[in-house]
């Protein structure tokens, strides 16, 4: 289970929100709101105050890159720190059924970063978060730069994850997403996380 509670950051706060296990949640709003700070300060990535937890694993009781580990955050445009996408890879060959289940080719491993494109990019990023075995799965626009097939393969691997009770908390403005992921759908206005639906 994901759970956070009194949460506060620039911009943004959330004074309760669960996540359970194999649960998808999706956060919903306007442009600006404080969709993309919400899940940065879980990740704890940005200044932030209160209690999270995921997995067992209490937020304020790890260092910050061990609590990174635990929460998988994929941002909308990933950063890459070095030349080649392989060495953002804990073990290259581990994550090679996942980048099939991506279309992607083994050798997209020894490309240079600079040869991918958005959409490689994008479910490479994915790819990168979920080889390390996150605990929970912080997801922002994770099918944004995606056309309609690479968008399905994606969706169908995030259900694998449910299915193997991975909470996941995910940020997009697709409402059509939103009704095929989501158990349950969150909104942010002005900064403050305001309404469940069903």
């Amino acid at each position: 289970m994901l759970s956070v509670h009194r949460l506060s950051a620039p911009g943004v706060a959330a004074d309760a929100l669960q996540v359970a296990d194999g649960e998808c949640v999706v956060v919903m709003g306007p442009s600006g709101a404080g969709k993309t700070r919400l899940l940065r300060a879980i990740a704890d990535l940005d200044p932030n105050r209160g209690e999270v937890a995921a997995g067992g694993v209490d937020r304020a009781q790890v260092s910050g890159p061990a609590w990174r580990r635990v929460v998988g955050y994929v941002p909308a445009e990933s950063g890459w720190w070095a030349d080649s996408v392989g060495a953002h890879f804990p073990d290259p060959d581990a994550c090679r059924a996942l980048l099939a289940a991506m279309r992607l080719q083994a050798e997209v491993l020894d490309w240079p970063v600079a040869r991918l494109s958005t959409g490689e990019r994008q479910r490479l990023a994915l790819a990168r978060a979920l080889a390390r075995g996150p605990r929970a799965l912080l997801l922002d626009e994770p099918t944004g730069a995606l056309d309609e097939e690479a968008r399905a393969l994606v969706e169908a691997i995030l259900r694998r994850q449910l299915d193997a009770g991975t909470p996941i908390l995910m940020v997009t403005h697709d409402q059509a997403q939103a009704e095929r992921m989501a158990a349950r759908i969150v909104r942010v206005e002005e900064g403050r996380l305001v309404s469940c639906a069903a």
